[in-house]
């Protein structure tokens, strides 16, 4: 009978086994700490890329913020230009009118001129009346004469205040148009380097340790900028001193009223409008002559920013009008019947103001040079100095895709995620956040578990709209307040230069690529 064998292993044989599983127990607990680390450091990326992109987002944000401000502040105070436009028209209507009364007497004394020659060729044989009606005409046609002096003199006097109140209101648009420079520059420093107007703030408390905005970026932003506003350079488009002198002048001679002699009451008032004084209009109309009928007829005036004088009558909007004069006129008709006699005489009063001094019609109510009045619009924005009549206007393109000429903000920052301090983040492992290993024949390695340095990348559209269910319907510009500013896709293109001009070639390249979503 035979017994079974039994294998009996020697000791040594266990101890080897029970050796391995050390062995893979040790490095299955390397693996687990290596996850652990890998997984609080990727933790610890994510986390400050979030705050970092968020960061970013704030800026382009804020820059926005400060452009459409800027805008809106352009758009308030092109407005204040324009009524100084429409204050001086105003000033200048009531000069026309008040330097009429003279040419109306005199309009009047030619009318009775008339009238004496008509009533002398009735002289005898015919009448000895009529002799007497024409001595009597030529007395009133003096008597005419002297008013006109009178009334000439009364408008010589007050000319010294209406020159002062032209130099005043240049002056208010020159110091306006300073005022715009200045917040033009202010912004633009903003825009470019992501500090001025408090930016810095936002750094220090969002993402401390984030750079400050790239340079390069930071250029993109002031020429976008720039590009915006019509009366700043533009490397995309050229400037257009025509257009910019024709908005305002439209916009100044659309914005005041219809000139209050075209609004007259020709019955109540003889065919004058009601400024004029009833001691004036009974000295023309009543007294003067003492008897027989008489009126005004086709009393008109009009006050505008005009290209030259000869254009008062023409319309306030036209092509090539770039407001060189402000100028006003008032004319109209005299008809009188007195006795056996009619006459009928035209008057008018024009008054200018240029940059050779203007002019003043009628001569008698003038005293010499009305102040200078340099034009709508004779430079660019940063070449006015203290004078000059700059205007801006916003620089439109009919492209949709350059969001009709609505500028663009970007922000490029970065930041290292490595802290390198094991006290403050010891899940770095040591102060380079990697380790080096040996593997055989293959030789040393290094895996590092920490991240380096991140990137955020953002960007802000600054874009018109009105309030109201048609908003979108009004075109950008400068005359209303309805800039504003949101956080904006960009396009792949859009975001390659962005990165390609913040230095970042690889992320360019990759920004680049076809179908890739932003």
């Amino acid at each position: 009978m035979h017994l079974p064998v039994r294998t009996v292993r020697s000791a040594p044989a266990r101890r080897r086994a029970r050796g391995q599983s050390l062995v893979l127990a040790c490095l299955s607990f390397l693996l687990l700490a290596l996850m652990t680390t890998l997984s609080f450091n990727l933790s610890h990326a994510l986390r400050e890329k979030m705050s970092l992109q968020q960061h970013s987002d704030a800026l382009a944000y804020s820059m926005g913020v400060v452009e459409a401000r800027a805008l809106n502040y352009y758009a308030v105070s092109n407005r204040a230009i324009a009524s100084a436009y429409v204050g001086m028209t105003s000033v200048h209507g009531y000069m026309a009118a008040a330097s009429a009364t003279g040419d109306m007497m005199r309009a009047g004394q030619m009318s009775f001129f008339i009238i004496a020659g008509l009533e002398a060729a009735q002289c005898p044989p015919y009448n000895i009346q009529h002799c007497i009606d024409a001595l009597e005409a030529l007395m009133i046609a003096m008597d005419y004469s002297d008013k006109a002096s009178e009334y000439d003199d009364k408008v010589q006097g007050v000319e010294e205040a209406f020159n002062k109140v032209i130099h005043d209101l240049n002056r208010m648009a020159d110091q306006i148009h300073e005022s715009q420079k200045s917040a033009h520059r202010a912004a633009r420093n903003a825009l470019r380097d992501g500090q001025s107007a408090s930016l810095l703030e936002l750094t220090e408390y969002s993402a401390k340790g984030a750079s400050d905005l790239n340079s390069s970026v930071g250029s993109m932003n002031s020429t976008e900028f720039d590009c915006a506003v019509d009366g700043m350079n533009c490397p995309r488009a050229g400037s257009s001193n025509e257009a910019r002198a024709r908005v305002m002048t439209e916009i100044s001679n659309a914005s005041r009223p219809g000139w209050a002699a075209n609004r007259s009451l020709p019955v109540i008032m003889n065919g004058l409008p009601t400024y004029y004084k009833s001691e004036f209009i009974q000295d023309l109309l009543k007294d003067i002559p003492s008897e027989g009928t008489h009126m005004i007829l086709g009393h008109q005036g009009t006050a505008k920013v005009a290209q030259t004088k000869s254009n008062i009558h023409g319309p306030g909007q036209v092509g090539g009008n770039e407001g060189k004069v402000v100028v006003a006129d008032e004319h109209g008709y005299i008809m009188q019947q007195w006795r056996h006699g009619f006459g009928a005489w035209n008057y008018e009063a024009v008054v200018e103001s240029s940059d050779s001094g203007g002019s003043h019609t009628p001569s008698g109510a003038h005293s010499g040079d009305h102040d200078e009045f340099k034009g709508i619009n004779t430079k660019d924005l940063m070449s006015c100095s203290g004078s000059g009549n700059c205007f801006m206007k916003f620089r439109a393109t009919d492209e949709p895709s350059e969001d009709w000429g609505q500028p663009s903000v970007y922000s490029y920052v970065t930041k290292q995620f490595f802290v390198g301090d094991a006290d403050r983040a010891p899940w770095e492992l040591n102060d380079t956040g990697s380790f080096a290993l040996t593997h055989g024949a293959q030789g040393k390695g290094q895996l590092r578990l920490a991240p380096g340095e991140g990137a955020a990348l953002s960007k802000a559209l600054v874009y018109y709209h009105r309030l109201g269910p048609n908003g979108w319907k009004e075109a950008p510009g400068l005359f209303n307040p309805y800039w504003r500013v949101k956080l904006h896709p960009f396009t792949s293109d859009e975001a390659s230069e962005v990165l390609e001009n913040a230095g970042n070639s690889d992320a360019a390249d990759l920004a680049g690529a076809k179908d890739l979503t932003l």
